[in-house]
């Protein structure tokens, strides 16, 4: 059993409350997710910062970092003064950090961080999205990385109870198989071995052992074959069995998916503000407006889109 969550921002003047409101969403289902918790924002710029549009934000790509454990992230700053231009921003969290990097030297940074796999994972990469994963409760997830400060147009977020693999950072969701795309999963597949031998057989390789994984990457696969988000969404209903409840986001928007028997919970809310998603109505109970939205459980093997 966990928890998803999933916002999507209409109302302009909501986004500097994002960060709140994905904060209250995530706490309310900890009991869901006792385990570990994570989430992610979509933003033009650092979701901590007041310049969050600001063109200083363009052809730069965003790299975000975990740890299992407290990092003392400064040490990095030397090395990073000499990859390339040296123009590499960092904002950093007792178990995290985010990298703003120039596109064009993305591989030469991404090639120094390959060599500190001991200490840390790389969780994401995107140009208009940082990520965060820990051990624990939602509840400490938020304080650490201040969620309730962020800004931000869209945001998903997840709170794990662990029953098929290990309780740590790179077992987290949302999990991120290419740039910008997050997806997290509530429920099991019970076919993943199966899909994730044929995934390895086409070359696509895995941060993990964690069953929801193999659900992300045939969604990245179908993308990048040039499926838009509705019809990729639609090939885990195709190719994977189980009990589930997936919530998708890229930078075309945001899309939900049940299984045949609609076994794992979910709760719609719509309105000209935003698009809340949630295991539970509790989560989204809390929200501005909520009592005028619209609001369903959505249907069994229907997928439900929604455009940024």
């Amino acid at each position: 059993m966990c928890g998803i969550v999933g916002l999507l921002i209409r109302d302009p003047g909501l986004e500097p409350q994002i960060g709140s409101l994905l904060a209250q969403m995530l706490a309310s289902l900890g009991e869901r997710g006792p385990d570990s918790a994570g989430a992610a924002i979509y933003s033009s710029g650092d979701p901590l910062s007041e310049l969050a549009g600001s063109r200083a934000y363009l052809d730069r790509v965003r790299i975000s970092l975990a740890s299992e454990a407290p990092f003392d992230w400064e040490i990095l700053r030397k090395p990073f003064a000499h990859i390339g231009s040296g123009d590499i921003g960092m904002r950093t969290f007792p178990t995290g950090a985010w990298l703003s990097v120039p596109s064009c030297e993305l591989g030469a940074v991404m090639e120094f961080l390959s060599t500190k796999a001991e200490y840390f994972s790389v969780i994401g990469v995107g140009e208009g999205l940082s990520i965060i994963k820990g051990i624990g409760r939602p509840e400490a997830i938020n304080g650490r990385f201040s969620v309730d400060s962020w800004r931000g147009d869209m945001a998903i977020g997840h709170t794990r109870m662990a029953t098929e693999s290990a309780v740590t950072v790179r077992h987290c969701h949302p999990f991120v198989p290419a740039p910008d795309l997050c997806i997290v999963h509530n429920g099991s597949f019970s076919n993943h071995a199966t899909v994730r031998r044929r995934l390895i057989a086409e070359g696509i390789d895995f941060d993990s052992d964690n069953d929801s994984e193999v659900a992300a990457r045939l969604i990245s696969r179908q993308l990048a074959l040039g499926d838009d988000l509705e019809a990729a969404t639609r090939w885990v209903t195709k190719e994977m069995d189980g009990f589930f409840t997936m919530i998708i986001t890229s930078p075309e928007g945001m899309s939900v998916v049940r299984d045949p028997f609609a076994c794992k919970p979910a709760v719609v809310a719509e309105t000209c503000q935003y698009v809340a998603v949630a295991s539970e109505y509790r989560a989204i109970a809390g929200l501005p407006g909520i009592e005028d939205a619209t609001v369903f459980e959505p249907e069994p093997e229907e997928v439900y889109t929604w455009k940024r």
